[in-house]
């Protein structure tokens, strides 16, 4: 059964509230693991590098290279449920350090 999780663009530095794709390291499809490095993103102070907080297969990239996105925009949906293709069920807060 498919449960199609979303990852909001986190908050990743104090107070930013946008950040440009800059790479994606994964493509719709993909198997991708917890805490593996799915994009580079670029703030106004460093570009950094972002970890899926789930597990499964990414059914689809909502945002492109080159785009600005605000924080809390869905970025990534991933089938956490082992099947492509699926409705979203959930959105994911991001992953606490």
């Amino acid at each position: 059964m498919s449960d199609v999780k979303l990852f909001n663009l986190p908050d990743v530095g104090e107070g930013l509230t946008e950040a440009e794709i800059v790479k994606w390291h994964v493509r719709a499809g993909d198997t991708v693991e917890v805490n593996q490095t799915i994009m580079e993103i670029e703030t106004a102070k460093a570009v950094v590098e972002l970890p899926c907080p789930f597990e499964g297969v990414v059914t689809e990239l909502m945002v492109n290279e080159g785009d600005t996105v605000d924080v809390g925009v869905p970025i990534i949906a991933v089938d956490v449920g082992g099947e492509a293709g699926g409705e979203v069920q959930a959105t994911a807060e991001p992953p606490s350090r």
